[in-house]
């Protein structure tokens, strides 16, 4: 599949080969070593405008100040088509697309739409960087054991996103954090771009200098001025010369980028502030047994995760959408911390009811444990009569269990597939 073909299609995806850039086949994706993801969110203001106004779907959209001196902060593709982009002023986006339909910006709706994709990236991995609202590192190096190679990873992550928040992201994978936010780059909108090892320099070296980390409407003059317009003419240049026209630091630094060559690692900013687990599910829901069990087998899972970290957690947390993507939350705090599913659950369940959404079809239940502590610093203290052994033990048991025979090895009864015979 030629690079045309890919870029006509809803979706590109593909790796870089010898003579461009190829369809991608998840039995022989050539991804050892391309651990790193850069996640790139598709239009993220005017995509998540148009999830919440779907008359707008369509036609062009632009977010931005509506006032005289207002700048257009995001547009989707098809108001880009018109020659519209980020930080142009309104008037002249308006101009070149009188039919768009204008959205102020919302601030609170990007954040909370942000934070549930960051939820999705951090159950494949602890290891997120954020960039931005709408973009993020990943390393999933420590994830290929429990979900496969990276680039089953990154489609799984695209599914997700899709399937769970209605937007799209373009994923670039690569083993170098600057070969795969370019490749994310390349293959947007609704993308994803493997570039292996061996191909990266033929994935560089034809690109503008423009495209190296650091090099700005300046650096891009003076390599100009030495003759130097892509990234392959940098690559052959002497280095002193970089070091002479451009300064020590900066020389050195696009002499090491041209080769692809970069030594960031993905640096998790802060600790996790909460653990969660969310499902979507293929056809809306409304029998609240089923609501139950799901948010039961849910707490199971957030409860092992909590485990597994050393973590404890005293806000209890059910995210419970509707049909028409509308979200409702509700929140309670424990008398104490706890990683046990059996609490996680009981609180789950009663967030639930009080809701008042039983009998009212859901697309999507969530579960969520905030307020994290360390659990070798927390002090539990026993109730009155309460024996020093009990469903603490057990679900560390069924914790063992699990590690070594699968997660479906033991499960509370209440989630065992049944027969129709049972009794």
């Amino acid at each position: 599949m030629s690079r045309r073909q890919l870029e006509r299609g809803t979706a590109m995806r593909g790796v870089v080969g010898p003579d461009g850039i190829e369809a991608l086949r998840p039995d022989t994706a050539p991804d050892a070593g391309c651990h790193i993801l850069h996640i790139d969110m598709d239009a993220f203001f005017a995509s998540v405008e148009q999830l919440r106004n779907p008359g707008s779907r369509g036609r062009p959209v632009i977010v931005g100040g509506t006032g005289g001196r207002g700048v257009v902060a995001s547009a989707n593709y098809l108001a880009r088509r018109y020659g519209v982009h980020s930080a142009m002023p309104m008037g002249r986006a308006l101009r070149l697309c009188p039919d768009a339909v204008v959205f102020p910006p919302d601030g609170g709706a990007y954040r909370r739409a942000s934070e549930a994709v960051m939820d999705i990236f951090r159950s494949v991995t602890s290891e997120v960087q954020p960039l931005s609202l709408d973009e993020a590192f990943l390393d999933v190096s420590g994830a290929r054991r429990r979900l496969g190679d990276p680039v089953r990873i990154a489609e799984l992550v695209r599914r997700r996103v899709s399937r769970e928040q209605g937007l799209t992201c373009s994923v670039g994978v690569a083993a170098t954090k600057f070969v795969a936010k370019l490749a994310s780059t390349q293959c947007k909108p609704d993308g994803l771009l493997l570039v292996p090892t061996e191909r990266v320099t033929g994935f560089l070296h034809p690109l503008p200098v423009g495209a190296l980390w650091g090099v700005g409407d300046k650096a891009e003059q003076a390599l100009a001025r030495l003759g130097l317009r892509t990234i392959g003419d940098v690559a052959r240049a002497p280095q002193e010369t970089l070091r002479r026209e451009l300064g020590s630091a900066l020389g050195d630094r696009l002499a090491e980028l041209s080769w692809g060559r970069d030594e960031r690692t993905v640096v998790t900013e802060a600790p996790d502030k909460s653990v969660g687990a969310e499902e979507t599910f293929a056809a809306d829901i409304a029998d609240p047994e089923t609501i139950r069990r799901e948010l039961l087998r849910l707490a199971e899972k957030v409860a092992r995760r909590l485990r597994a970290g050393g973590q404890v957690g005293r806000t209890v947390v059910v995210k419970l959408r509707r049909s028409d993507f509308s979200t409702v939350t509700r929140s309670r705090t424990l008398p104490g911390h706890t990683d046990l599913a059996r609490e996680i659950n009981a609180a789950a369940r009663g967030l639930y009811a009080a809701a008042g959404l039983e009998h009212v079809p859901l697309r999507l239940v969530g579960v969520r444990v905030e307020g994290l502590a360390d659990a070798s610093e927390v002090h539990r203290q026993l109730a009155l009569g309460e024996p020093e052994t009990g469903w603490r033990e057990a679900e560390r048991v069924m914790d063992e269990v699990a590690r070594r025979f699968g997660a479906n090895a033991i499960r509370p009864a209440a989630l065992a597939d049944r027969d129709k015979n049972d009794v």
